[in-house]
């Protein structure tokens, strides 16, 4: 019998999409920066994972490593902010990249593949009973939020704009003389509304020329409770 490598186990989990309990991908966030020497590992395992259905990979990219001597074109000080406020919501003290967050509440060091695919697999198995769903009218985008939530906390329902694919060739900094390849890289990600938990949310959004997704998660930021990627 033919025993498989690691390498090679890694890349059958991460190609195979998990059994899930809903229809709703889980949520995997990124932070990352074109200047950090650790990060291209991470940056290549969200890459693979973007192709998957069952998972919504997305690429933050943080501004905090622009200091020495290369300047991340994608970076964005909101994001630098938003992966503040989960270190603030999970009682740390520091932030760093790369950083995976999962489904809003798993933290996890982005170049550790195994375990990030551990996390996806325990997320891909809940079922919050919180449906999303996206779909193009004309120019339009209608949203549509729909289930039963315990509890009397409003929850955020996010539109996130990302961008596929892009190459960069790194010039100057920790990986300096490297071209990468970045997947699902952010540009926009804004609150579009608050759901009550219960009754129906609906919300029309420009269409825009690039993929978008919905994320409906908890203030903090927190758990996120369903997700949807237009054209799924």
């Amino acid at each position: 019998m033919r025993l498989l490598s690691p390498a090679m186990m890694l890349a059958a989990f991460l190609s195979a999409p998990a059994a899930q309990a809903d229809d709703s991908p889980v949520v995997v966030e990124l932070f990352t920066s074109q200047g950090c020497s650790s990060c291209p590992p991470a940056d290549s395992t969200l890459k693979e994972l973007s192709t998957r259905h069952d998972v919504l990979a997305l690429a933050l990219h943080v501004d905090y490593w622009d200091y020495i001597g290369w300047t991340d074109e994608f970076a964005d000080p909101a994001y630098t902010l938003r992966q503040k406020n989960y270190a603030i919501a999970a009682g740390e003290r520091m932030i760093y990249t790369p950083q995976m967050i999962i489904g809003g509440v798993d933290h996890v060091i982005g170049n550790r593949p195994m375990e990030v695919m551990d996390r996806i697999s325990a997320h891909s198995d809940r079922d919050s009973g919180v449906e999303v769903s996206m779909r193009p009218e004309g120019d339009e985008i209608l949203v549509l939020v729909a289930g039963q939530m315990s509890g009397d906390r409003p929850l955020l329902v996010q539109l996130v704009r990302f961008r596929p694919e892009e190459t960069v060739d790194i010039e100057r900094g920790e990986n300096a003389g490297h071209t990468y390849s970045y997947a699902n890289i952010v540009t926009s990600w804004e609150v579009i509304g608050s759901w009550n938990g219960h009754d129906r949310f609906e919300a029309r959004v420009p269409r825009g020329d690039t993929p978008a997704a919905v994320i409906v998660q908890q203030e903090g930021p927190g758990q996120v409770v369903a997700a949807a990627k237009l054209g799924d």
